[in-house]
């Protein structure tokens, strides 16, 4: 059975309170009475109940983790960086998957149950009034890769999509393409308008027009599907920015299943930088959204609206770079 706080307080023959206080972080113990307990715990091999101690501080530790895109692996490899992250804080990451979950209120609901301190959102597509339920519910929040226009008082980590789409417009015409499409996420997603915002706005700065398509979601069927739908009407770009690697892959999958050749009879360019946009077999171009400064932001900053809940909100931006790899043609 675990060892119990009596044990330790009757090993080191002290109080009961005074063992609490040695494992309650900011706590008044003297240096002496620490190193008692401390000793006595170890010979025991007693470890703090962390539930127990909630109890005391008022607080859980848990973060709330949420998305719900777990078809995309940009999302997986952001969920281990945020776990590690948090833990590496003492934080206790609690993932909630909202795929089955799509009305707000229950998901804050559920947060709520289980006491959790704050919450990170991870995800591009969940609704803006995620932003304003929370602030009512009290639980401070960070978004992570999208901005939400629903709320003047958001916390805000990732970069900047209209600056991404702008560049990567910028990018596509200095290659000297001139028949070019944009091929997004979902039409919802705050990612994808503010990628075609920006997109759309450097096209016409040129003088320049462009198609545009959206893809039902944030994964590769649904960029296969899309790009195999713009074949089959044959109304094909010479290049698309598939504002989003797995989708950028899935169109690449389309185009190779019918014949085309990437980037001979067209190119594309993606965003991400998934480690599989770098395997030989796929070899694509993008542009690099730094996931694990965003991670580490965003960890930063929950841990700064713990200390203060009162402090103005605030974004943190970060910039991208382009990751030259052989779906592009080369400079002109």
């Amino acid at each position: 059975m675990a060892v119990t706080l009596k044990e330790v307080a009757e090993r080191a023959g002290v109080s009961r309170s005074a063992v609490s206080r040695t494992f309650t972080n900011g706590a008044s113990v003297s240096e002496k009475m620490r190193r008692k307990v401390e000793r006595a715990a170890e010979e025991l091999g007693y470890s703090p109940n962390a539930l127990a101690s909630s109890l005391t501080t008022g607080r859980t530790k848990l973060i709330g983790l949420i998305s719900d895109n777990f078809h995309n692996p940009f999302f997986l490899k952001a969920f281990d960086v945020f776990t590690s992250g948090l833990q590496a804080r003492d934080l206790r990451p609690l993932l909630v998957n909202l795929t089955s979950m799509p009305d707000p209120d229950q998901a804050a609901q559920m947060l709520r149950q289980y006491s959790v301190d704050g919450v990170i959102v991870a995800s591009s597509t969940v609704p803006p009034s995620f932003a304003t339920l929370f602030e009512k519910a009290g639980i401070p929040a960070v978004f992570a890769f999208a901005r939400y226009r629903g709320s003047d008082s958001s916390n805000v980590v990732g970069i900047d999509n209209e600056h991404a789409g702008s560049f990567a417009a910028r990018l596509l015409i200095e290659r000297g393409y001139r028949n070019i499409g944009y091929l997004g996420g979902p039409k919802t997603a705050v990612s994808t308008t503010d990628r075609l915002k920006g997109f759309s706005a450097e096209m016409a700065s040129q003088g320049l027009g462009f198609s545009h398509s959206f893809s039902e979601e944030y994964s590769f069927d649904a960029g296969r599907a899309e790009m195999l739908r713009l074949i089959d009407e044959g109304n094909l770009a010479d290049v698309y920015f598939g504002a989003d690697d797995i989708i950028s892959i899935g169109a690449l999958s389309a185009l190779q299943s019918r014949g085309f050749k990437v980037p001979e009879d067209v190119g594309l360019l993606g965003l991400n930088d998934l480690e599989m946009a770098g395997w030989d077999n796929i070899n694509l171009t993008t542009i690099r959204q730094p996931i694990g400064q965003i991670a580490a932001a965003s960890v930063d900053l929950m841990v700064s609206l713990l200390d203060d809940p009162e402090r103005h909100p605030e974004a943190r931006l970060f910039p991208c770079t382009l990751i030259e790899r052989g779906s592009l043609r080369t400079k002109v």
